[in-house]
């Protein structure tokens, strides 16, 4: 097929064009822009394309056959920035006030489970204000989402960082609504809790300080708000995804016996080739018995990072399940991969 041709398909089915094993990006114009995107850890520098006839451009990506795939074109050099896709409208946010393009391969699709099913019972979601002396400034404050889960009687606690991504972008009460309802899970309440804006970095990189906010001031709000085991029933998890994700491991090994369940999806666990705290708090500390669910795009620069980690909590004897997804490093995927990660740790009681 001649690259006019790709164009025209393009025009009439959307960019990619997608192929077994590979995604097709067309552009048309005298000189495209750069593509970048979960395949080439969005370095403008490995994109590469392919000249045809009539200011038509063609790169080919070979993909796995499920993934989820985000990327942009962007124009270098002064006056340059992202330009828009003309065949794909499809656009998810990318955290950080821009917008990707995204789409599926053929035998990729978004979890069902974000849209809640006919006859699910929701969970109750609730708001409140967190001030804690912990947070750096006596005044700090951090906004709580709870959810209680619809069922009765106390429950165990999910500690969850980044609580408004979680709750708006995942979707996780939606999520765990349409679970429970299927007696795919055990009902679990959460304390979903906003990050600190410019302080996330800093908040989310093994702080004693964020901990101890958690601890003090988070678990007995939440019991407050929420229909909790107490606890030291050994049932209380936290999660999180990037520094989140590496947060969320040095509150399970730091806070144990409070935290037995953790959840981590693409943890930091690694800046450059320095290594984190947590690595050598799995290194030479006791070994906790944590139940530990870790999962990672295989389109991130995070990958090679998690397999280590799990390799080291593996060999140290830690209990944990290691999921690899076809995606890369945004909420998208987290949210697709949150069942099996919640389902891991939380298995319905029979």
């Amino acid at each position: 097929m001649i690259l006019v041709d790709f164009l025209e398909q393009a025009r009439l089915h959307g960019n990619p064009i997608l192929e077994p094993g590979a995604a097709v990006f067309m552009w048309f114009g005298a000189e495209p822009p750069a593509l970048i995107g979960d395949f080439n850890d969005w370095d403008s520098s490995r994109s590469q394309w392919e000249q045809g006839e009539a200011n038509a451009w063609l790169q080919r990506i070979p993909l796995e056959p499920d993934a989820y795939i985000e990327y942009a074109f962007l124009r270098m050099g002064k006056g340059g920035g992202r330009e828009p896709d003309p065949f794909n409208p499809h656009r998810t946010p990318n955290g950080t006030g821009a917008y990707n393009h995204f789409f599926y391969m053929p035998e990729g699709k978004p979890t069902p489970l974000m849209m809640r099913r006919q006859g699910v019972k929701p969970g109750r979601v609730s708001h409140r204000v967190l001030a804690s002396s912990h947070l750096g400034l006596a005044t700090a404050t951090r906004k709580v989402h709870f959810y209680q889960p619809p069922v009765d009687g106390p429950v165990p606690l999910m500690v969850v960082l980044d609580g408004v991504e979680y709750l708006r972008r995942a979707r996780l009460p939606v999520i765990l609504d349409n679970l429970i309802h299927h007696n795919r899970v055990q009902p679990v309440a959460l304390a979903m809790l906003e990050n600190g804006g410019k302080a996330r970095p800093v908040e989310y990189s093994c702080s004693e300080a964020t901990l101890g906010t958690i601890v003090t001031d988070l678990i007995p709000m939440a019991q407050q708000e929420l229909d909790l085991l107490p606890q030291d029933s050994c049932t209380y998890g936290v999660m999180g995804a990037s520094l989140g994700g590496l947060m969320a491991v040095f509150m399970g090994l730091r806070g144990f016996p409070l935290f037995t369940r953790v959840l981590s999806q693409s943890g930091a666990f690694r800046f450059g080739e320095y290594d984190t705290v947590v690595m050598d708090l799995v290194r030479h500390g006791d070994v906790k018995p944590l139940q530990i669910w870790m999962d990672v795009g295989k389109y991130e620069w995070l990958l090679e990072c998690n397999r280590d980690m799990h390799q080291l909590l593996l060999d140290r004897g830690y209990p944990v399940t290691f999921h690899e997804y076809s995606a890369g490093h945004n909420y998208p995927a987290w949210r697709n991969d949150l069942a099996a990660g919640l389902e891991a740790l939380y298995p319905p009681m029979h």
